[in-house]
């Protein structure tokens, strides 16, 4: 479905097509592997230009796709101004930094991985910025977090890249597990999961009683990926990262992701108490937090990264005051800082490029060397301090406008005061960028001779301060975009606003004054300032952090170390008593309905069965450490369950209980053979009584639900089956049309496990043969022959004489599983016991001989027939598994039915047939690598001859 916006799918999509080239393309050069990366770039860049018309008349265009509608989980797409001045920001940006990366990046970084992560990092944000429904929001919002971890990590031989990597991704991502509660709990307050819906709902969201949890976890989303504080520290050790990433992330896209989201959310969530003071509060210390430091650090980067962090907390403290006017003001500033914080994070990325060193203290007097950079420089940061006729100075001044109306808890003058005192330090670390680097006189110290780059390199910063003066000296051409962004965060009704320079001599104005005088002051006094700034005594939020992160590492060690000492029955014991405890809350928490039914009368044969039932069960964990009669009584309690089911009429479960029961207890047998006789005893009195307790209890809860079950009326997708078993799957054994038709996909991957199953026993046989282990089998004693007729004459007659019969009947349970109980996979089973009493009778050696089909190869072309059936269902327009029948007439014989779920068995049947003789064969190497005879005849009983003078033959 879509509004005119069938596009935009294809544009969130375009960047993750895009990030399969660069790996390609780097083969043909650094310059071709570029402008590839560019080619997704600028067509998304054209697609969204063909619908900016329509969003610049105020048109909000839609697309959606349906993914799983159950969940209301659709792949929507919305755009309007507001998303539409993001995904320009974010494409246009991109391809400047692609541009940029081309020159900055050495020869010997390698580039094709760098674009790849690049457009993957710019496919998640234009899916936040583009996306309609909240849960797809939540997983682009995810993938930013993991795209940006390979971004700041890319330089993944320093260890401060890779400490920043963790870092913003441990940050980000426990934010955005936060999030994902807040907006799950928002749409269910709404009632969808649309944002188009939940922002038409302003009203009903902000009474609701969970407003405050909704907001307060949605705010940590945004507050973490836009670094405010106290979450701000992650940020500047994020500038390990290469220079480009610092420009895109942390100018135009990451960053950012937090004030889109409070944007976004700004109709349905602001104009509250809790919203002012939590936004505001947070943001204006931010603001101030974040200059202060700022101006004393010497890293340019880490200047540009605490400067970038004070603009951050500006804007969201501009989204907190919950006026209009102050959010049309976060809109204006958001294109501003995008404009000049591009461009000095790539004047910074020059400077170190030229002089290998972004240490301010050892720069200076780079105007004459580097005329070019000096000037994209210097007017990038007089628009950052908002010095008139650069677009910083119209964004600052309505920010202090809207400051100074704005009171904090009854003070008028908290929040302008301390508005002009970021606006201050503002100033005084972006003259100090100017000053301290590019005047002054020319040093001969420099660690390499500084010059300008290629033209390649300082373009896309030059470009960006072209936009800075065009803006500053004309507002009134971003007015349209900062309307119609305006008027998405508002919700379409325009404060007035002026975008002009001059707007008289007002509060504003005088705060301003205030800020340059005072910043010019502050940079002349630096040198004493920076001394006392050192030796002052300041929390260090990096050792915070790293504090709190090996306090809970210690913890969970601690935890996990008591938890997971290795033993499987306190596993068990934690994971039952886990689910008993939840259980029971449910159980004894919802509404119950009373009884509808009545108990039935207990006939005295089903009663002596349950009582065998129960006395070997209890026998069984009287018993368990002698394990070849907890084996036997485990076939007891398997033949009652399928005598339970045939009383039961349910003759397919049976005939299926009764052929594994066999299969698995003759495997277990042959096992046995190779392990002691018993189990040694392991858990203590205290221990055994702890895990009876919670067997009682679990068992007791699963046979309350179960008589909560039979005693009340109840609706069943069993009527569903035994409606359409014939009509839709061409069959009347309900089971088996369940098997191979409506849940055929459950079986295909049962079958699949069976196989893997079988292999994996092969392959531990394997390791374990040709180990040490296999050669301790080898040196070890052949036990006394136990037994001078090991292979009884009567019982080679017997299985010889049952062979075709158990054949045939396996095939006659095969061909009628349709219709009648059967089916492959009990057909598979029914064979296998004859095969294996072929083995057991004559000895395997004897029995192999005479294989046609290679056990693995079995598996194979089960597991493909099956697949290839459930594929050809495709052919027909018809979902995976769908069986599609028909009447064939034959001369001869009757007209019969014959479907695709026909071919289905043959696989299960195969893939069951192969696996367990399989496992066979793999008992049956052990015995013959530890000594065991082999013979060659159906029965080799010869007197004069022990077991241990033979030899065992080659495999």
């Amino acid at each position: 479905m879509s509004n005119g916006g069938s596009l935009l799918p294809i544009i969130a999509l375009l960047p993750f097509l895009g990030a399969l080239v660069p790996g390609l393309m780097i083969r043909a050069g650094r310059t071709a592997c570029a402008s590839f990366t560019a080619v997704p770039t600028i067509a998304a860049i054209v697609m969204l230009g063909t619908m900016t018309p329509a969003v610049l008349r105020g048109e909000v265009l839609t697309a959606e796709i349906a993914w799983l509608p159950q969940l209301g989980l659709t792949a929507s797409f919305f755009l309007d101004g507001l998303g539409l001045l993001f995904a320009m920001m974010i494409l246009g940006v991109g391809l400047l930094i692609t541009l940029y990366a081309r020159f900055y990046l050495a020869s010997e970084d390698p580039m094709g991985q760098f674009y790849t992560y690049l457009l993957l990092f710019q496919g998640a944000m234009l899916g936040i910025v583009l996306s309609d429904n909240i849960l797809l929001l939540l997983i682009f919002w995810e993938l930013t977090s993991l795209s940006s971890f390979l971004l700041i990590g890319y330089w993944k031989h320093l260890p401060e890249g890779r400490q920043g990597a963790r870092m913003a991704l441990a940050v980000t991502g426990a934010g955005g597990l936060a999030m994902i509660g807040g907006m799950l709990i928002l749409g269910t307050i709404a009632g969808s999961y649309n944002l188009t819906d939940i922002l038409q709902q302003g009203d009903a969201i902000r009474a609701s009683e969970w407003y405050l949890p909704a907001l307060i976890l949605i705010l940590l989303g945004a507050f973490t990926k836009s670094a405010q504080f106290p979450f701000h520290f992650w940020l500047p050790h994020a500038m390990a990262a290469p220079t480009p990433v610092s420009a895109y992330l942390h100018s135009a896209t990451m960053v950012k992701a937090g004030v889109f989201l409070m944007a976004r959310m700004w109709p349905v969530l602001s104009g509250t108490d809790a919203w002012f003071y939590i936004v505001s509060t947070t943001g204006l210390i931010t603001m101030v937090l974040g200059a202060l430091i700022a101006l004393f650090k010497d890293d340019l980067k880490a200047l540009l990264a605490f400067s970038t962090v004070s603009h951050l907390g500006l804007l969201t403290m501009l989204l907190g005051f919950g006026t209009k006017f102050a959010a049309v003001v976060a809109v204006f500033h958001i294109i501003n800082h995008l404009t000049f914080k591009a461009a000095l994070f790539m004047t910074a990325g020059i400077v170190d490029h030229e002089t290998h060193t972004r240490d301010i203290k050892r720069l200076g007097g780079l105007r004459h060397l580097m005329p070019i950079t000096a000037l994209i420089g210097t007017a990038a940061a007089l628009s950052m301090a908002g010095i008139p006729f650069f677009n910083g100075f119209l964004s600052k001044e309505m920010m202090l406008d809207a400051a100074s109306d704005t009171a904090w808890a009854g003070s008028e003058w908290a929040v302008p005061a301390l508005a002009t005192l970021g606006a201050l330090l503002s100033v005084a670390y972006s003259f100090r960028f100017i000053v301290h680097v590019f005047f002054g006189p020319k040093r001969d110290d420099y660690p390499a001779k500084p010059h300008d780059p290629p033209f390649g390199m300082w373009a896309a910063p030059a470009l960006l301060v072209v936009m800075v003066v065009l803006i500053g000296i004309y507002p009134k051409l971003v007015g349209p975009v900062v309307a119609m962004a305006g008027a998405a965060v508002t919700g379409g009704e325009l404060p007035y606003y002026s975008l002009k320079i001059w707007h008289g001599v007002n509060m504003a104005l005088v705060m301003s004054v205030i800020a340059v005088v005072g910043g010019l002051i502050l940079l002349a006094l630096h040198r004493p300032l920076d001394r006392a700034w050192l030796a002052a005594p300041r929390p260090e939020a990096k050792a915070i952090f790293d504090a709190l992160v090996d306090s809970l590492v210690a913890v969970t060690r601690r935890v996990t170390e008591g938890l997971h000492n290795g033993s499987m029955s306190r596993y068990l014991a934690i994971f039952v008593a886990a689910t008993l405890a939840l259980g029971y809350a449910a159980f004894t928490g919802g509404r119950m309905s009373p009884p509808t039914r009545e108990l039935l009368p207990i006939p005295p044969v089903a009663a002596a069965g349950w009582l065998l039932l129960i006395v070997a069960t209890a026998l069984v964990v009287i018993n368990h450490r002698n394990r070849f009669r907890a084996l036997v009584l485990i076939g007891v309690i398997g033949l009652m369950v399928a005598s339970g089911f045939v009383y039961l009429s349910a003759p397919d479960l049976a005939l299926t209980q009764i052929s594994v029961e066999t299969v698995t207890i003759m495997l277990l047998l042959l096992a046995l053979y190779f392990l002691p006789k018993t189990t040694p005893k392991e858990s203590t009195a205290r221990h055994r009584l702890r895990d009876g307790v919670i067997a009682v209890a679990a068992g007791g809860g699963v046979a309350a639900l179960a008589m909560t079950f039979l005693m009340r009326d109840f609706s069943s997708i069993s009527t569903f089956h035994l409606d359409n078993s014939y009509t839709g799957g061409g069959g009347t054994n309900v089971v088996n049309v369940i098997l191979v038709d409506f849940r055929g996909y459950d079986t295909y991957g049962e079958i699949i496990v069976l196989g893997i199953a079988g292999l994996t026993i092969y392959a531990l046989m394997e390791a374990l043969l040709n180990g040490p282990a296999g050669r301790k089998l080898k040196a070890a004693p052949v036990p006394p022959d136990r037994s001078r007729d090991r292979h009884p004459l009567m019982m080679v007659v017997a299985t010889r004489a049952m062979l075709p019969i158990v054949v045939m009947v396996g095939v006659y349970i095969f061909l009628r599983g349709h219709n009648q109980p059967g089916g492959g996979f009990v057909a598979g089973l029914v064979i296998s016991i004859a095969l294996l009493m072929q083995y057991m009778a004559s000895g395997f050696a004897w029995t192999q001989g005479r294989q046609r089909m290679e056990y693995h190869s079995m598996i194979g072309w089960g597991a493909l027939i099956a697949g290839l059936t459930g594929v050809g269902a495709w052919l027909g327009g018809a979902p995976f598994l769908t069986s599609i029948y028909g009447y064939i007439q034959l001369p001869l014989i009757e007209k019969f039915g014959l479907g695709s779920a026909f071919a289905f068995d043959l696989g299960v049947f195969l893939t069951v047939l192969g696996s367990v003789m399989l496992m066979l064969y793999s008992l049956s190497r052990i015995a013959r690598h530890a000594g065991e005879t082999v013979n060659v005849e159906p029965m080799d009983y010869d007197p004069s001859l022990r077991v241990q003078d033979k030899k065992p033959e080659a495999e």
